[in-house]
C-alpha cells in the first residue's frame, strides 16, 4: 500500500489548561483545597500568600524592598541549573561506628498481632504454634475463619512441609477459639454466638435457654419465629424475651471490637455556612475557600527586565521562558481560585433559593423535588459543573451539616397532581415505621395503604424500594416480643 499525503480540515473542541485546572479545583472539598494550595505554593515561586497590593501601595513600599539584604533576592540559577550531579548535593557526616538513634513511633497493634501475643501464653509445641499462627493469619477483620480446614491442611503440607491431619488442625482451632475476645475463630455466626454464650454459663436459666436457642433453633431465631421457639422449648413469652436479649448482647463481629481504636474517622469541614438573621437567610463561604494569594512582584519586575533586554544567549531565553511560565501559572491559579469561589456561591445560592421553605423551617417534608438540571438552568451552567460543585461539598445549617447531594431528589405526583419530593415520602415512611407497634409491625402493603390515604399513589414494590434505601428491614425482622 503506497503512502500518500492529504489535507484535512476539521473542527474540534479542546479544553485549555486553565479550564482543566478549574474543573479539578471545583470538585475538591475544602480540606483537599488547603493541600492543593500548599502544593502550588511550593512548586511555583511566583505565587505567594497575602493580599495583592494596588500599584500605589506597592510604589510606597518599593523602598522597603530595596532595603532587603542580597540574600533575600531571587537567584534564578537556583531554578535553572539542573546539571549539578547528585553526589555534590549529598553529605554523610556520620561514621560507621556512630550509634544511630531513631525516635520510635507508636503504632496501633493489629487484630492478628494481639492474638499471636496470646498464643505465646499457651502451652503449644512448635507444630501447634505454626498451625495456630496460620489460623490466626486466615481470620478476617470480623474475627471469622472463612477458610476450610482441609484447605489449611493443604497449606501446611505444600507451603510449610508440615504433615497435619484435619483432626489436629481442629484441635488447634479449638485453642484459638479460647483466646480473647470471645467468639474469634468461629466459622459462622452461629458458632460465634455459641462460643460467647458457653463462656457465660454460670447456672443461670436465662443464659442456658439462650444457649439452647442458638444451638438447636438458630434458623427460627434468625427468621424471628418466636412462637415456634416458645412452643418447642415450652417457655413463656417473658422468659423467651429475656433469653433473646441475652443473645443480642453478644458481639456478632468480635474482631471489630479490637479495631475500634485503629479506625480513622473522616473530618467534615463545611464549605458553606447558612444562618437565619431576622427572618432572612444569609449564606457565607468558608474562609478556607477564599485564600489570599498574589503574584510575586519581584518576578514581575524580573520578567519586565528580561523583556526589555536583549535575549541573545540561550540561557537568557531559557530564563525569560521560565519566569514567564511561572508568572502565567500563578495568574491562572489565582483566577481559577476566584472563579471557583464565584461558582460555589452561585450554585449554593440557587439551591438556597429553590429550597428556601426547607431552610427556614428544617421540615424535611418541605423539600421540593430538585435535580441537577433545575439548578443548572438557574445558574446558566452545565450540568457537569453543578455536579462537581455538589460532589463532596457540605453546608452548615441551623439543623445540622448536610451534603449538597442531600437536597437533590426525584419528583413524585400525588392524587391532586402536585409534584412532591421522594424524600418527603421517605420521611413519612420512616415516621410511620418508627411509630408502629413493634409487636405487630406494618407490612409493605399496609404502608402502601397508609400512603394512599395521604394522597400518595405508590405501588407496593416502590414502598419496598424506599424502605430498603432507608435501610429498614422487612416487617417480620422488625418484630419484637
Amino acid at each position: 500500500m503506497a503512502l500518500r499525503q492529504q489535507l484535512i480540515q476539521k473542527l474540534e473542541q479542546r479544553l485549555s489548561p486553565q479550564q482543566i485546572q478549574l474543573m479539578k479545583l471545583l470538585q475538591v472539598p475544602t480540606m483537599e483545597l488547603d493541600q492543593r494550595i500548599k502544593q502550588e505554593l511550593e512548586e511555583n515561586p511566583a505565587l505567594e500568600e497575602g493580599q495583592d497590593l494596588e500599584d500605589d501601595d506597592y510604589d510606597n513600599q518599593e523602598d522597603d524592598y530595596d532595603d532587603q539584604d542580597d540574600n533575600d533576592e531571587f537567584d534564578l540559577s537556583d531554578y535553572l541549573d539542573d546539571d549539578i550531579a547528585d553526589y555534590k548535593t549529598q553529605a554523610n557526616n556520620q561514621s560507621r561506628d556512630e550509634e544511630e538513634r531513631v525516635i520510635p513511633l507508636s503504632g496501633e497493634q493489629s487484630f492478628q498481632e494481639r492474638l499471636i501475643e496470646q498464643l505465646h501464653l499457651l502451652y503449644l509445641d512448635e507444630k501447634q504454634f505454626v498451625i495456630a499462627n496460620l489460623i490466626v493469619g486466615n481470620l478476617d477483620e470480623s474475627g471469622y475463619l472463612n477458610r476450610a480446614i482441609d484447605a489449611i491442611v493443604d497449606d501446611l503440607a505444600f507451603s510449610m512441609s508440615i504433615d497435619a491431619s484435619e483432626k489436629e488442625v481442629e484441635g488447634v482451632l479449638a485453642l484459638v477459639q479460647e483466646l480473647e475476645p470471645a467468639g474469634v475463630g468461629a466459622r459462622n455466626l452461629q458458632e460465634c454466638l455459641l462460643l460467647q454464650l458457653q463462656r457465660k454459663q454460670d447456672g443461670d436459666i436465662v443464659k442456658f435457654t439462650a444457649l439452647k436457642i442458638v444451638e438447636k433453633y438458630f434458623e427460627e431465631f434468625t427468621k424471628k419465629h418466636y412462637e415456634r421457639i416458645a412452643k418447642k422449648l415450652e417457655i413463656e413469652d417473658h422468659d423467651l424475651k429475656e433469653a433473646i436479649d441475652e443473645i443480642l448482647r453478644c458481639n456478632p463481629k468480635p474482631g471489630g471490637s479490637m479495631r475500634d481504636a485503629a479506625k480513622s474517622y473522616q473530618q467534615i469541614v463545611p464549605d458553606f455556612t447558612l444562618f437565619e438573621h431576622e427572618g432572612r437567610l444569609e449564606l457565607s463561604l468558608n474562609s478556607r475557600n477564599a485564600p489570599d494569594l498574589k503574584v510575586n512582584r519581584d518576578y514581575e519586575n524580573m520578567l519586565r527586565s528580561y523583556a526589555e533586554g536583549a535575549k541573545n544567549s540561550k540561557s537568557d531565553k531559557e530564563a525569560f521562558q521560565f519566569v514567564k511560565q511561572k508568572l502565567d501559572g500563578a495568574k491562572w491559579f489565582i483566577d481559577a481560585i476566584k472563579q471557583r469561589q464565584q461558582t460555589l456561591l452561585l450554585t449554593m445560592g440557587a439551591i438556597l433559593e429553590y429550597q428556601e421553605a426547607y431552610f427556614l423551617s428544617g421540615d424535611e417534608t418541605k423539600l421540593k423535588p430538585m435535580i441537577l438540571k433545575d439548578i443548572a438552568d438557574m445558574v446558566e451552567l452545565d450540568i457537569s459543573t453543578v455536579s462537581r460543585v455538589a460532589n463532596s461539598k457540605y453546608v452548615q445549617t441551623n439543623y445540622g451539616i448536610f451534603s449538597l447531594k442531600y437536597f437533590f431528589s426525584e419528583s413524585l405526583s400525588t392524587d391532586s397532581g402536585e409534584e412532591v419530593s421522594t424524600r418527603e415520602v421517605k420521611k413519612i415512611l420512616s415516621d410511620a415505621i418508627e411509630a408502629e407497634d413493634k409487636h405487630n409491625p406494618l407490612t409493605d402493603e399496609k404502608l402502601m395503604d397508609l400512603l394512599k390515604e395521604k394522597g400518595y399513589n405508590i405501588a407496593r414494590r416502590t414502598v419496598a424500594k424506599y424502605r430498603e434505601q432507608l435501610q429498614i428491614p422487612v416487617a417480620r425482622m422488625r418484630k419484637e416480643l
